[in-house]
């Protein structure tokens, strides 16, 4: 089974979230970035093709990527 969530990256006191496809193990194998979230500057990026293809085949999204496609997305 997969997930779509946020894994962290950037500096410290300064996080940047990338979008990535992964098992659903807690250290789980990355199998494919879809994009990027920036919550200082309120940036989200993400491929929308990828994101729709995953979501078609089974791919269970988090309660915050949820949050996040229907915010600034608007996919329903």
């Amino acid at each position: 089974m997969l997930k779509i969530k946020l894994k962290r990256f950037g500096r410290k006191n300064f996080p940047i979230y990338r979008i990535i496809v992964a098992t659903t193990k807690k250290i789980g194998k990355n199998i494919k970035t879809l994009g990027f979230y920036n919550p200082f500057k309120k940036i989200f990026f993400c491929n929308i093709k990828l994101l729709n293809y995953y979501l078609k085949n089974g791919a269970y999204p988090t309660t915050t990527i949820r949050y996040l496609i229907y915010k600034f997305l608007i996919l329903k």
